[in-house]
């Protein structure tokens, strides 16, 4: 009875961390690899995915499910995605709502999130060494660097959407890049995160209620046929760079984490919460990007967004505390 309570504890806590994870994927500037970096689930996660090689399809293929299944850690990718869908499709729809009428207040308690992560990461840190040190200064440069991208034109070519997969992929297994804010640079985050979703969904729930009528609508099909490319993108990409991130940690386990402690408090200056959207019309299409400020003492909104700036960072630290107590 023990174990079976602590199996569906173990369940639910996987549900919920991938809930998390995809909830952070889809907002430009957070990072679901930062997520899952400080929910302490990220090596895991990165060797679970490396797993899909040569070996696993050998078992796949001779029918030998129970060791595919065990050998790529079905059930924690299970629920962790299980979570991630359900948040990207459910709750980001309440994120959407919030980010429209309280949007210094979301991205204050993100900005707040991070940092309690990157102190609660650096209290963690044991090897304060001189080069690694320089590796962190690299990490922070490379993350300060994604301020200065120029927002791209938005791109239907399936080949092109297929590259953003791989490319979107890296914020779920780079800590502190945001695959979200990249495809909001290339141009292709309206087209890929909202268009291309919603399509999906629509279609889902039009099969549940057995209306077909979506195959006679030409826009409906051509966002179907972007979703698939930019899902078999990200895929490829995520199986791909696990495998190399899990040899990168194998050889250069200190090194990686000190350039991922750098990144992350680089992408502090991305989420930073007061700013404000600059609408870009290119070829008739209008994206945005973000215009940062400091925030003005006078107005009561700047105390109510350090409030819970300050609250945000003792929840990570105070979560993280009693995670370490209890292990």
């Amino acid at each position: 009875m023990a174990n079976n309570k602590q199996s569906k504890s173990y369940r639910l806590t996987l549900f919920l961390k991938g809930a998390i994870m995809g909830l952070a994927n889809k907002i430009p500037g957070v990072s679901g690899g930062t997520v899952s970096f400080v929910l302490g689930f990220y090596e895991e996660f990165i060797y679970s995915l490396q797993k899909f090689n040569y070996k696993s399809i050998i078992l796949l293929i001779n029918g030998r499910f129970s060791s595919f299944f065990k050998y790529i850690n079905i059930n924690f990718l299970f629920f962790l995605f299980l979570g991630s869908i359900f948040s990207y499709f459910s709750v980001s729809r309440l994120l959407e709502y919030l980010l429209k009428h309280y949007e210094l207040y979301v991205w204050s308690m993100f900005w707040g999130l991070i940092l309690g992560s990157v102190i609660y990461i650096c209290r963690s840190y044991k090897k304060w060494s001189l080069i690694n040190i320089i590796f962190i200064i690299i990490g922070l440069f490379l993350g300060l660097s994604l301020n200065f991208i120029k927002t791209g034109e938005e791109n239907t070519n399936l080949l092109f959407v297929f590259l953003c997969g791989i490319i979107s992929i890296c914020g779920m297994v780079l800590p502190g890049l945001s695959g979200s804010y990249l495809l909001l640079i290339i141009g292709n985050y309206s087209l890929l995160l909202v268009d291309s979703v919603n399509a999906v969904y629509d279609t889902s729930k039009q099969l549940i209620m057995g209306d077909t009528s979506f195959l006679n609508n030409e826009k409906q099909i051509k966002y179907l046929y972007i979703a698939m490319s930019f899902t078999l993108g990200s895929l490829i990409g995520l199986v791909v760079l696990s495998k190399i991130l899990a040899f990168a940690f194998k050889k250069w386990r200190n090194k990686i984490t000190a350039i991922i402690i750098g990144f992350i408090i680089g992408s502090l200056t991305i989420t930073w919460p007061w700013k404000e959207k600059i609408y870009i019309t290119i070829s008739n299409k209008t994206t945005y990007n973000y215009k940062k400020y400091f925030p003005d003492i006078n107005e009561n909104t700047t105390y109510i967004a350090f409030f819970i700036i300050i609250i945000s960072i003792f929840l990570v630290l105070i979560t993280e505390h009693y995670a370490k107590k209890n292990k």
